[in-house]
């Protein structure tokens, strides 16, 4: 954290955000374009969770790793690329990307769009009203004219489980920025991180081992996405175990190892244990009592991002529960900016700007995303199961991508799977899914598509390039059609 930043002596403005992550920085950032007095309150490093201990640090530690499995796939090239990733190299360029856990350059950045930041915990003490306690103690009182944005994102959930305290498990935070691999790791969860985190340190030296209390991995996407990355897990030494929940872990000495108990009656040692097991949201400390609301609880809100039953309380990004990811809080941010611009020139809250409408509908049915794994898996919209119990009438279309030309070229041996999930009473797609080598690139066009709402009958006329992996859109365009 810098030490340049001092906090403003001001204290009314026309918004105050609580949460200075990327949705805190772009709901400034649309306040500030539209010319309101913006202040931004945060208590730990400006940039956030994604900047310091999600997104960036864990995507520069699996970029090697994809790196090198997509290189050993390339004839002439694989035999180059056999040996073991340099880890102090790879933990080195993790740091770069968090900027060594400062936050200097974005509190500049936050600085030259003419926002105030003011360091230390915000909490609501009334309406509009934002008490915030810097590090020293000393207490400051800002007031917001139109808008109060609460952009405090989530945190991750460990389990109550006997022994757990003193086990010290990891959360994403450590899984991120540990500074050496484990030699025993036990991942608990088969969600995103789960399966990041495994892939991570697999391939960093660590003996993982992965259990989960379901059947399979990745439960949100379709079947086939945790299979493959289950197989691909499997194939480079992991462990998985399906249908098993701990039930107590101890770590009698301090520097000692960890002992895991299943419910099933066995016992695993290992050196560290992470917990991906779930998020919680970020307002237990928040006031939300002075308000009559209740801590530590998802804030409801409409699609302006507005807290229901309010005129004045906006909650963005993770804490309305819609869609928990960064790129998602983003989009909102620049909705409920907008919106909060609109209300408070008193403009029609349907006229559109230079940002879009004032309404978020892309949380809905429209999320995209992608888990960087070898093979990645990548998807938007609604799976099949999803989809039938909605009550859409649907059909789901699958296709071999190892069957498209692009990918023989873009690896020996190449396996993955796409689906496309169409709406035969309106002939557009709710959902897509990729898994394999390199289709993270993928996902805008599908996601273009299924938001877009663009039907069948003129995706025909959208051409991939040959040879591309993107050809696999004529191929399933193609099943289809039969």
């Amino acid at each position: 954290m810098t030490d340049a930043v001092k906090n403003s002596e001001r204290s009314d403005y026309d918004v105050v955000v609580i949460g200075a992550g990327p949705v805190g920085e772009n709901v400034a950032d649309r306040a500030r374009a539209a010319g309101l007095a913006t202040a931004v309150v945060e208590s730990e490093l400006v940039g956030g969770e994604c900047s310091y201990w999600a997104c960036m640090p864990s995507k520069a530690l699996l970029r090697p790793v994809v790196a090198r499995a997509d290189a050993r796939r390339v004839p002439g090239l694989s035999s180059a690329v056999q040996g073991t990733l340099d880890v102090q190299a790879v933990l080195a360029h993790r740091d770069e990307e968090t900027s060594h856990w400062k936050d200097d350059g974005q509190v500049a950045w936050l600085e030259s769009v003419g926002a105030d930041v003011h360091r230390g915990m915000g909490r609501l003490t009334g309406p509009r009203a934002v008490t915030v306690t810097a590090p020293d103690g000393t207490e400051h009182r800002l007031s917001a004219r139109h808008a109060v944005a609460v952009c405090t994102g989530s945190r991750a959930v460990v389990p109550a489980l006997p022994g757990i305290e003193e086990a010290r498990p990891w959360t994403s935070r450590e899984a991120t920025s540990a500074k050496e691999a484990p030699r025993r790791l036990v991942v608990v969860g088969g969600g995103v991180v789960g399966v990041e985190m495994a892939t991570v340190w697999q391939a960093l030296g660590s003996e993982v081992t992965l259990l989960i209390r379901g059947s399979g991995l990745l439960p949100k996407m379709e079947p086939f996405a945790g299979e493959l990355i289950a197989d691909a897990l499997t194939e480079a030494g992991a462990r998985i175990r399906t249908g098993v929940s701990v039930t107590e872990v101890r770590r009698p000495a301090p520097d000692g190892p960890v002992t895991v108990d299943l419910d099933d009656g066995d016992r695993i040692e290992a050196d560290e244990i992470l917990f991906a097991t779930g998020r919680a949201p970020r307002t237990d400390d928040l006031g939300l009592e002075t308000i009559g609301l209740e801590p530590g609880s998802w804030l409801t809100v409409d699609d302006s991002c507005r807290v229901e039953g309010t005129d004045w309380l906006y909650a963005v990004g993770d804490v309305n529960h819609r869609a928990l990811l960064t790129h998602q809080g983003k989009y909102q941010a620049r909705i409920a900016g907008a919106a909060i611009a609109a209300r408070a020139r008193k403009a029609p809250l349907l006229e559109t700007g230079p940002w879009g409408a004032h309404a978020a509908t892309a949380d809905h049915a429209a999320v995209p995303q992608v888990v960087f794994t070898d093979p990645e898996a990548a998807s938007v919209g609604l799976t099949l199961t999803d989809a039938e119990r909605a009550g859409h009438r649907v059909r789901a279309v699958d296709y071999d991508l190892a069957s498209v030309a692009g990918s023989g070229l873009y690896a020996d041996g190449y396996r993955g799977r796409a689906r496309m999930i169409v709406d035969l009473d309106r002939e557009i797609l709710l959902g897509v899914t990729f898994v394999g080598p390199g289709i993270g690139e993928l996902l805008h066009s599908a996601t273009v598509a299924v938001a877009g709402e663009v039907p069948i009958d003129r995706l025909w006329h959208a051409v991939p390039a040959y040879p591309t992996i993107s050809e696999v859109w004529l191929r399933l365009l193609e099943t289809f059609r039969g």
